[in-house]
């Protein structure tokens, strides 16, 4: 019974994938704002110091700070 429901579920997944549909929630920042929080973190302010913390840049784009960290890893 359990090797019938995983088979179906597969074949299930691979007709959506062959009709274009990926899965999995939309990305929470567009490459745009990547590029964006990536030059707001490696903005230095005159003390030599990163001018705005991981806190302001998520504030700015209405996310959270680990949103703004895995987009910085990447």
């Amino acid at each position: 019974m359990h090797a019938l429901v995983s088979e179906r579920t597969r074949d299930g997944l691979a007709a959506a994938r062959a009709r274009g549909r990926t899965g999995g929630q939309k990305p929470k920042l567009s490459p745009r704002q990547v590029r964006l929080a990536r030059e707001m973190y490696d903005e230095l302010g005159p003390d030599g110091k990163r001018r705005y913390t991981v806190a302001q840049i998520a504030a700015e784009l209405r996310v959270s700070r680990p949103t703004i960290y895995r987009a910085l890893s990447d």
